[in-house]
């Protein structure tokens, strides 16, 4: 498992008593966080294999999982558990993701310095074996820098309106969309630019 889909140890743990039970529901597992606060939260991003996710599927999913973690009891304080789907900002946490939104801008982080720098923002360009292909502008050029999957720690899509109007469409396809309540976001957006 990448440390995009889980990156702690605690992460790790609770990742793998869970997974099995989302797969078996016919899920994936996106990205898992127990963050800290006086009460902690559990956030658990999941969609289906082809993407997308409903709210009653992610009550479903959620469900199962408090009833898993309260057997298995890996957590010793009190925690919220929020389970969600990506976003359209979403988080890159797996090899697919690359290339799925390749043409997208996204931002993205590695662990150590690659030519001097952590932090990469461009448009995805793909995959190459084990690696991800990101267009970044450098010295006033348009340059492609391949980073080594394993070298990320953090991932995420920039949200435009380019991406904004794939995920609409793409909802609208699957037939999980009433076009007509979308007319007026799709007439501010285009208004930003004009």
């Amino acid at each position: 498992m990448s440390d995009l889909i889980a990156k702690a140890a605690i992460d790790r743990k609770l990742a793998e008593i869970v997974t099995p039970l989302i797969e078996d529901m016919g899920f994936e597992l996106v990205r898992l966080r127990l963050m800290g606060g006086n009460t902690k939260t559990l956030q658990i991003m999941a969609e289906r294999p082809e993407g997308g996710i409903e709210v009653d599927e992610c009550a479903e999913i959620s469900n199962a999982i408090s009833a898993v973690l309260d057997v298995e009891d890996p957590l010793l304080d009190s925690y919220v558990l929020e389970v969600g789907s990506p976003g359209i900002d979403r988080p890159l946490t797996r090899l697919k993701d690359f290339d799925a939104y390749e043409g997208y801008e996204a931002k993205l982080e590695t662990a150590e310095l690659i030519d001097g720098r952590k932090r990469f923002k461009g448009v995805l360009a793909g995959v190459e074996g084990d690696e991800v292909l990101v267009n970044i502008e450098q010295g006033g050029e348009t340059v492609t820098v391949g980073l080594q999957f394993d070298w990320l720690v953090e991932a995420k899509l920039v949200m435009t309106d380019e991406l904004i109007k794939e995920m609409l469409r793409q909802r609208k396809a699957a037939g999980a969309l009433n076009e007509d309540q979308f007319d007026e976001i799709e007439t501010e957006i285009g208004s930003e630019e004009d």
